[in-house]
């Protein structure tokens, strides 16, 4: 029985639309399974966002290296299909609660492009955008779509959108280790571990009872949170109301890397412990409330499963009343404790929510959220600079815009790290009622210069309060 055929793509790309093909793929088993805690995860949120479920989508572009021909790379795509259950797999709800059907054979439309004088890794970009504009429609729609690049007929780049309940962004770097190898005519190893052995795993006593632990861990810190991330009541929000503000920035990720060795941490610990540092003194507590998107691959199985495995941590910290370097080290080490809790079933954690709900009159406010997407940690493409070398003179280059807008998203405020290699990108989505637009560009320039300060000296924490409070209206940095 064949497996269900992918929707069209968007049609409102900008190239040559040169027709499309499809790619056929026929795997080595079907069936159908309970979902994973991740995919649990996702399936709520998708349910939560409504008609914006699209924020979820994850726009994505691989490379064609070398001089390879079209039959070549639609190779490749097959044999990625093939070797990933995830990626031929529907989901849908029943009378029992919601599955994973994976089909063993079907078919993958993929539309074919011709870049014109445009840059072909630019037009990539922009087609992952667009098609990852529109909702998957889960229950019918392969958890993928993708237009093939094409530079005077020869095939440049992939242009991708997956839906973030088929894959996380570690899944999204081991597709593209694998795309890269194919490429080159290498043999892979089998897959191995597919998201229906990780929902049987999961099922088993010890993950139940890791699930146990975790849900309590969630309790004792919910029993007694502030109910709101914010104490001010909404105003009146800007039009779109839901925005997203970015900023890239040489010199964050170059002051990350450098406090990070310096402190003997990660630079996701640094990053995390500035953005909940600005939280707290914008928020006017000394207390920050996060939930941390964790990657959750521990188990050696799941290290090279495409999947979706993360899941959120719930994050507290304390402000102490010194420096930011001992903020940096109490964040690392509360993370941490975080991550070792943020393994369990997102229906019974939900069900013990709403059991607090019960007992404090409602369910706390959590939508305060931090998300390093980088698989490695690291950013691999950044520019050298000598020991000692005054890195201030790089927020000359630092760029902040508007880059994304939602007609509701269930945040009031979510960091995220992008993944570019050569430059440190940090976003911040928003709900205007309660931070405009203007405070969230402050808030991420802020971030940047707690860093470059923290290079020559312990910064106080009383100092902070000052690098958010007016708008940075430094020339030398772009503001689009």
């Amino acid at each position: 029985m064949n497996g269900p055929a992918n929707a069209p793509a968007n049609d409102s790309v900008n190239g040559s639309l040169n027709g499309s093909v499809n790619v056929p793929f026929r795997g080595e088993r079907d069936g159908e399974a309970e979902l994973t805690w991740g995919q649990r995860l996702m399936w709520r949120a998708v349910h939560l966002m409504g008609d914006s479920q699209s924020y979820l989508n994850c726009p994505w572009v691989l490379p064609v290296y070398g001089r390879r021909d079209l039959a070549a790379v639609l190779a490749a795509l097959r044999a990625l299909l093939e070797r990933h259950e995830s990626l031929r797999t529907t989901f849908t709800g029943t009378p029992d609660g919601p599955v994973q059907r994976v089909a063993r054979e079907g078919e993958l439309r993929v539309e074919l492009v011709e870049a014109g004088p445009e840059r072909g890794l630019r037009v990539a970009e922009r087609l992952g955008v667009e098609m990852s504009a529109t909702a998957f429609a889960h229950d019918e729609e392969l958890p993928l779509r993708c237009a093939v690049v094409l530079k005077d007929g020869r095939p440049f780049a992939l242009a991708l959108s997956f839906s973030h309940l088929a894959v996380d962004y570690q899944a999204l770097a081991l597709l593209t280790a694998e795309w890269k190898a194919l490429l080159k005519g290498e043999a892979l190893a089998p897959a191995g571990w597919q998201p229906a052995d990780q929902a049987a795993l999961e099922r088993e006593e010890s993950w139940q009872a890791h699930s146990g632990r975790s849900v309590e861990y969630w309790r004792s810190i919910l029993q007694e949170v502030p109910l709101e991330v914010f104490d001010h009541e909404p105003g009146e929000p800007e039009d779109p109301r839901f925005i997203e503000v970015g900023m890239e920035s040489v010199a964050l990720a170059a002051a990350a890397t450098v406090l990070a060795g310096r402190w003997t941490v990660s630079t996701t610990s640094v990053l995390l412990a500035a953005c909940a540092t600005v939280l707290a003194v914008v928020s006017g507590r000394p207390r920050a409330v996060m939930q941390l998107v964790h990657s959750n691959r521990r188990d050696a199985r799941t290290r090279t499963m495409v999947g979706t495995v993360g899941q959120d941590a719930l994050f507290v910290l304390d402000l102490p009343a010194t420096d930011f370097t001992a903020v940096c080290r109490a964040a690392h080490s509360t993370a941490l404790g975080a991550y070792r809790n943020a393994c369990y079933d997102p229906f019974a954690m939900q069900a013990m929510r709403e059991e607090i709900g019960r007992r404090r009159g409602r369910e706390p406010d959590l939508d305060a959220f931090f998300n390093d997407r980088r698989g490695i940690g690291t950013w691999p493409s950044l520019p050298n600079f000598a020991p000692g070398e005054d890195l201030s003179v790089l927020a000359g280059k630092t760029r902040t815009y508007v880059t994304n807008a939602w007609p509701g998203v269930r945040f009031k405020v979510f960091f995220t790290v992008g993944t570019a290699a050569g430059t440190g990108q940090l976003s911040l989505i928003i709900d205007t009622a309660y931070l405009p637009r203007e405070t969230a560009r402050t808030m991420l320039l802020a971030i940047e210069t707690l860093l470059l300060r923290s290079l020559t000296e312990d910064v106080p924490l009383t100092e902070v309060p000052h690098l958010c409070s007016p708008p940075l209206t430094d020339a030398g940095r772009g503001h689009a």
